[in-house]
């Protein structure tokens, strides 16, 4: 059985510290420039610098994205990017355009090259050209079922890995290769500017009557034709496996702590679970399963692992995000009282309960019992995002713990 690698994204330093802690192998982030998600916080060079150190402290990988498709206009500045990038110690660049390959062969060729999905990796002939080229890793394709990778990998070289997308959201448009963003807004999807289209609600105009607007079904909030579920695969770890499959990718820069903390930390414990015992991991199945519910997602299905996707993989009536937990804070540290002290992301109150994220992949419910404002105030809630706070819950909690609120009513309150 091959090594299985990790790989989290991170779209801030906050946001990478929490993907580390919950069991990444490796991270991905996007630099200020040429990667694909420009929308996201993204790191300046001396955020990188400070990556790479908390990464390597706690031998972690760190990949930075530069895989936009290049203008003649960008190739000057990659080349001036590159430079900037070569003495922080990145372990891996992911890019998908053929110029910035060969740009970053030339400047940082000791940094491992890894072809971006972006790149229509479809067969195995591609990963050889690639491997040819100097790549380490090729991302395939999301459209690639999994009788396919394994055709890959029996014939590709045993020193060239595989990466796939395992988790997050499914794009339209063929390996994220779109062009209604730009065609309706103006905004290139692959210069990293996507509004995502693909969520939007449509409905047919016939040309002779501006303004009649016609429900593609009958459905009068409209349809949304090309919105897709979001990808998973945590109950399919041991078929991953067996098609020899490196890297485990989850989607993601532009998510939430809680969202990466808890995706990692359940794809974490399946994959060492398997390792352990397959045994181990079929019985802990309803855990995970239950664990990777209770962050944000569109529903779920497993993509093109399996064969063609069909209707049942389509959300058609909205594109609201499932969002069962509301995040509270992570816990930065813990004072000479045993209160938890972090910085406050959503509203709780004294008297609530809220799940602490422990790093062994268990929970542990806990009581508010006082909150303390920046101001040493104690206070009955805290309304007030990004205040920093001390919480009293009863028990010291680890630096670096995620804090969660269950948000969906109770049945008495359904009443």
């Amino acid at each position: 059985m091959r090594e299985t690698e990790l790989l989290v994204p991170a779209g801030s330093l906050e946001v990478l510290k929490v993907a580390v802690d919950y069991g990444a192998d490796a991270v991905y982030i996007g630099g200020e420039a040429f990667g694909l998600r420009a929308k996201a916080h993204n790191f300046s060079i001396k955020d990188m610098k400070e990556a790479v150190a908390y990464c390597h402290a706690r031998k972690v990988r760190l990949y930075v994205a530069a895989n936009i498709f290049a203008h003649n206009r960008d190739l000057a500045g990659i080349r001036s990017y590159f430079e900037r990038l070569k003495p922080l110690g990145i372990d891996g660049l992911i890019i998908s355009d053929p110029a910035v390959f060969m740009l970053a062969k030339e400047i940082l060729p000791e940094v491992e090259r890894h072809v971006s999905t972006q790149a229509n990796n479809t067969n195995y002939g591609t990963y050889r050209f690639w491997h040819d080229l100097g790549a380490k890793r090729v991302v395939s394709a999301r459209e690639l079922s999994l009788a396919e990778l394994k055709e890959i990998r029996e014939h590709i070289p045993e020193d060239m890995e595989i990466e796939s997308f395992v988790h997050g959201a499914m794009c339209i448009s063929y390996s994220g290769r779109c062009l209604l963003s730009h065609y309706l807004t103006g905004r290139d999807a692959n210069q990293g500017a996507c509004t995502h289209p693909c969520r939007w609600k449509y409905a047919v105009v016939e040309e002779k009557r501006p303004g009649e607007y016609f429900p593609v079904d009958e459905d009068e909030r409209g349809t949304y034709i090309f919105n897709s579920k979001d990808l998973c695969m945590v109950e399919y770890i041991p078929e991953l496996m067996e098609a020899g499959i490196d890297s485990f990718k989850i989607e993601g820069r532009m998510k939430t702590a809680l969202y990466v903390a808890t995706v990692a930390r359940t794809y974490r414990m399946a994959i060492d679970d398997y390792r352990q015992s397959p045994k181990l991991y079929k019985k802990r199945l309803p855990y995970y399963r239950e664990e990777i519910g209770k962050c944000t997602y569109r529903q779920f299905t497993t993509g093109f692992y399996f064969g063609k996707t069909d209707e049942t993989s389509q959300i058609y009536d909205s594109n609201e995000y499932v969002k069962d937990y509301t995040y509270i804070g992570r816990v930065e540290q813990v004072d000479k009282e045993g209160r938890a002290c972090f910085i406050q992301r959503n509203k709780f109150s004294v008297g609530e309960q809220v799940e602490a994220m422990l790093f062994d992949g268990t929970n542990k419910l806990l009581t508010v019992r006082a909150i303390r404002n920046e101001k040493g105030e104690q206070v009955e809630s805290a309304p007030h995002p990004k205040e920093q706070l001390a919480v009293d819950f009863g028990e010291a909690l680890a630096p670096g713990i995620i804090l969660r609120r269950e948000t969906v009513e109770s049945p008495a309150q359904l009443v």
